[in-house]
């Protein structure tokens, strides 16, 4: 009976707790929340990282963010008039412009896609933005002419499945790569775009001097399918497709195909999701995926002369971005770590790949929190004043974070950044997201402390009975953004029923605190 009493004041107390639990600076979209500018980024899952001197600017799942100030404050343009609830896709600096494209993602007949709905840019340092449609094309765009060709084009006259993965910029002209899309230049800041031709599938270069009877069409030949754009300068550009890396030196007219299939020292697999170039030794790093072929395989690729060989790390990681931190000044660098950002940890190599350390347990060096995640989308490197490296790592759900590295390797203070709302009182707790899916995501559990103590957190069932201890005398130091895990599963590892489950947070000797999760799969 007892029991019985308790479980209804839960249910009682937490139904009174929830009404409030949205204060009405905060936007709730999809698994997270926002505002417009917060101590925070506004969301959890950071896909892009760029750095323009003391900014940071990040592409999330809920818009644009930036810091000017190290990451203690953002400004976030989430639900603001020029991005409303649009993702970012990609970000770019060009010229005194940062760039950002956006895009959402749709159902089309059952299969989840991505739509892309245009680009924006700032020339104040995002004070005020100009929008552009998303470049697609007409009924009347069915030829381009090519030399002496009239290379035919399938039209893309709209949005689905086409958005911006990736931007590059040479001289007065910005390049977009969008899978089905295509790749397209603009010199007049986005008010026209230009077709770019691509080799198709059975064809590893094309120069317009030749004769050719190819379609350009990216849902048939993969090689037209972009998705990285790299710019070494004016008149040599990569860029990376699902059926491989494309090489320019004549400003993007001629190209030159490396596939997985065509060298004797190839590139992993066909999809180049990434190329970026390593200043220290002009090496170009490639992150390519398996597509169709069966030999092919996840990993890094890297040449250091242009193309033509490329010496192959990590395999089987499917890497999403690649970092530098550059030793000595700029233009002449002694040396350089690089860092790969992959959906199975985050690695660094110190000699160009030949070996790989992985980043250590994450933990939030004020809050003790641990990030509790292995899949990291984005990694940047910050030089500052001082001498040291300011690391920023995006992760995918939960959160931003910062390595303030001096000397060593991955020796410095941690520092997680995680979007939520802010706890009213000492006495308050929160889960997020509620409810949550254990194959999607783990939950967090927001609470704080108001003096260093030792802390125990344990998940109940509707009947009140044990199933995880999440942590057990766990010693916490004072903060109002402590946050603890649960991956859904119970002490034997199996994933819990759909259903109510209560949690309890004992801290010190303090009145615990309760809050409820509910587990939707």
């Amino acid at each position: 009976m007892l029991k019985k009493i308790f479980i209804l004041l839960l249910l009682v107390y937490f139904g009174n707790l929830s009404a409030q639990e949205l204060p009405a600076n905060f936007i709730s979209s999809g698994r997270s929340l926002s505002k417009t500018s917060d101590s925070t980024p506004a969301s959890n899952t950071v896909e892009r990282i760029l750095i323009n001197g003391a900014t940071i600017w990040l592409g999330t799942g809920n818009g644009l963010s930036k810091s000017t100030d190290n990451g203690n404050n953002w400004t976030n343009y989430y639900n603001t008039q020029e991005f409303g609830e649009e993702g970012i896709s990609a970000i770019g600096y060009s010229n005194g412009a940062i760039w950002a494209a956006t895009w959402h993602s749709i159902n089309d007949g059952g299969q989840i896609d991505g739509e892309g709905s245009g680009l924006h840019y700032s020339l104040d340092e995002g004070n005020t933005w100009t929008s552009i449609a998303q470049p697609i094309d007409n009924s009347a765009d069915t030829v381009i002419a090519y030399g002496a060709n009239q290379i035919k084009i399938v039209p893309k006259k709209d949005a689905k499945g086409n958005f911006i993965y990736a931007m590059a910029f040479t001289k007065n002209t910005i390049w977009i790569a969008a899978k089905v899309g295509g790749l397209r230049k603009s010199t007049d800041m986005g008010r026209t775009w230009v077709r770019i031709v691509l080799p198709p599938d059975n064809l590893d270069s094309i120069t317009p001097s030749n004769q050719y009877t190819f379609v350009i069409n990216p849902l048939i030949n993969l090689s037209q399918q972009p998705f990285s754009i790299l710019a070494e300068n004016d008149t040599t550009i990569y860029v990376g497709t699902a059926g491989g890396i494309n090489k320019s030196i004549d400003g993007g007219v001629s190209w030159v195909k490396f596939t997985y299939a065509n060298q004797q020292k190839p590139i992993t697999g066909n999809q180049a999701f990434v190329l970026e170039k390593n200043e220290f030794d002009n090496s170009i790093w490639a992150a390519t995926f398996k597509t169709v072929n069966q030999d092919e395989y996840w990993g890094v690729s890297v040449s250091k002369d242009g193309g033509q060989n490329w010496e192959n790390y990590l395999s089987g990681e499917k890497v999403r971005d690649f970092g530098f931190k550059y030793f000595g000044n700029s233009g002449a660098y002694i040396g350089a770590d690089v860092f790969a950002a992959s959906e199975n940890g985050l690695f660094r190599t110190s000699n160009n790949g030949i070996t790989w350390i992985a980043a250590p347990p994450i933990i939030d060096d004020a809050t003790k929190t641990p990030l509790n995640t292995t899949r990291f989308l984005s990694v940047e490197v910050e030089k500052k004043n001082d001498g040291s490296s300011n690391i920023w790592i995006g992760s995918n759900g939960n959160g931003l974070v910062r390595l303030n590295e001096m000397l060593g390797f991955w020796n410095g203070g941690w520092k997680i950044f995680l979007a939520s709302k802010k706890l009213v009182s000492i006495s308050e707790t929160y889960a997020f997201p509620n409810p949550f899916s254990p194959d999607v995501e783990n939950v967090k559990i927001k609470y704080s402390t108001s003096s260093t103590a030792n802390v125990t957190i344990r998940i109940f069932d509707f009947g009140m009975n044990l199933v995880k201890t999440l942590i057990q005398n766990a010693s916490r130091g004072i903060s109002d953004e402590q946050i603890a895990y649960w991956d859904g599963r119970d002490e034997s590892g199996k994933i819990v029923p759909n259903g109510v489950y209560f949690y309890r947070i004992d801290i010190g000797s303090e009145t615990p605190l309760f809050g409820k999760i509910m587990v939707l799969m």
